[in-house]
């Protein structure tokens, strides 16, 4: 009786999704998912516009645009070490037969679901579709940083500057005309002060750089400037320091009590030489798509935002709370007077049947829940007038197994099978379907444009 119940349940929802996709296809939208009921200059590319108060994007047919994407879109999915395999990429192999035909498939659904961009880390094979994009550059990774250790790159170097101009000549020049490239991430959650991955502010990382190395010259021309006697130290500082407390007890070395105010001016100084670089650069190789910022992983620096401002189009943000962190993003947007995307946010239910025991956000009970928290987050994210966007993570689960990091968790808009998680995709059709109107006020709790703003 109860499966009978869900069928029954499934019948009607995907009636209904197919009535708000015709409807959509109908009238609403253009072929690049954008709004037709707002438009402005069309230029061939994306750019972003604050109209009568609320921000959007603007596609390259001059409509209203919101970036609804999936991070992840990929043929193989995430490799089970312990397997030695993909469990997902062998599911779709044996499916599609050809990365092609499952690139179409996946575009289809994503259309469907009223989605419209991919996201960070997608197959090359979906950039190939016509569907708006948005690469991961790594810029900082191709320089020696490491993301997910905390490894920050030496932004003052030779090194550094050869090799984002390497990394975005390659990545950014063939693509420079293509219409449905969105815009780049220039990398993904670099560590710009303690976090789970350090305790350590990006000062002390640069005084342990080697002593011949741009970036702990940089940090020493710093102190001297701020600290008249640290230039009397020299043979003192040939000593690499492990901690700020060693650095304390040279004579005339910052207090304690100052450290804090130390280490935020440095970073606004690492901050601003590393998007200027990453700008120039992008800029050189492809003047006409936008910069997306860096993906923050959850908190952002002021000082980090301010030298930011000058440099992104977009200020992009992940998070994993249930709601979205709305005076955080309001402040943001008071530093930088930049729109943002949510570009990493996600929700994973226990009777999935993954473990659900490696990953953000704590899961949920059913997919259910799933459902409801999207559309409960979507509904309040949207009612901020300066967002542009909200990426989900990610198209398909995480193996049982774990993949390179022991995550394992139920991510996916489809389970390693490629079977849809249809509970999910159901309400997200509706509330994508939604989205520019609840973003315009006209539907789902209008958008108070003064108060937001405030």
């Amino acid at each position: 009786m109860i499966k009978f119940a869900y069928f029954l349940y499934l019948i009607a929802a995907l009636s209904i999704v197919k009535t708000y996709a015709a409807d959509e296809a109908a009238s609403d939208k253009d072929k690049l998912g954008g709004w037709k009921k707002i438009a402005s200059e069309a230029t061939a590319f994306f750019y972003v516009k604050e109209i009568d108060g609320v921000w959007w994007i603007v596609n390259p047919a001059g409509n209203a645009f919101l970036s609804k994407g999936v991070n992840h879109i990929s043929f193989f999915a995430d490799n089970a070490p312990q397997l030695g395999y993909s469990p997902y990429g062998r599911a779709t192999q044996k499916k599609y037969g050809t990365e092609g035909a499952w690139a179409k498939a996946a575009m289809e659904n994503l259309w469907r679901w009223n989605f419209n961009t991919a996201g960070a880390w997608c197959s090359s094979s979906m950039y190939k579709q016509e569907f708006p994009y948005t690469p991961v550059l790594d810029v900082a990774s191709h320089a020696g940083a490491n993301w997910q250790k905390g490894i920050f790159p030496d932004v003052f170097s030779k090194k550094f500057r050869t090799a984002a101009r390497s990394a975005i000549q390659a990545a950014c020049r063939p693509q420079r005309d293509n219409k449905y490239l969105l815009g780049y991430f220039t990398d993904n959650e670099l560590r710009w002060g303690p976090d789970w991955r350090s305790p350590d502010a990006l000062l002390m990382d640069f005084l342990r750089f080697d002593h011949e190395s741009e970036g702990w010259n940089r940090a020493i021309q710093f102190l001297k400037e701020r600290y008249s006697t640290v230039d009397a130290l020299n043979e003192q500082w040939k000593i690499k320091a492990k901690s700020f407390e060693e650095l304390s007890a040279i004579e005339s070395f910052p207090p304690s009590d100052a450290r804090a105010e130390a280490e935020e001016m440095f970073v606004k100084i690492v901050a601003g030489e590393y998007f200027r670089v990453c700008a120039e650069e992008i800029r050189d190789a492809d003047p006409h798509h936008m910069i997306l910022g860096c993906r923050f992983a959850g908190k952002a620096s002021e000082t980090v935002l301010e030298a930011m401002a000058p440099y992104a189009d977009i200020v992009s943000f992940n998070t994993y709370n249930f709601t979205p962190p709305a005076e955080t993003l309001k402040r943001i947007y008071e530093i930088t007077k930049r729109p943002i995307m949510i570009t990493e946010f996600s929700f994973k239910a226990m009777d999935s049947g993954l473990p659900n025991t490696r990953g953000a956000g704590k899961p949920l009970a059913t997919q259910k829940e799933r459902a409801e928290h999207f559309t409960e987050f979507i509904t309040q994210l949207l009612q901020l007038p300066f967002v542009v966007g909200y990426h989900w993570f990610e198209y398909a689960d995480e193996p049982a197994e774990g993949r390179f990091d022991g995550e394992n968790s139920n991510y996916g808009l489809v389970n390693i099978k490629d079977e849809p998680w249809e509970i999910l995709t159901t309400e997200m059709t509706q509330t994508n379907f939604k989205a520019e109107k609840i973003h315009a006020g006209l539907e789902g709790g209008k958008a108070n444009v003064d108060e937001a703003n405030r």
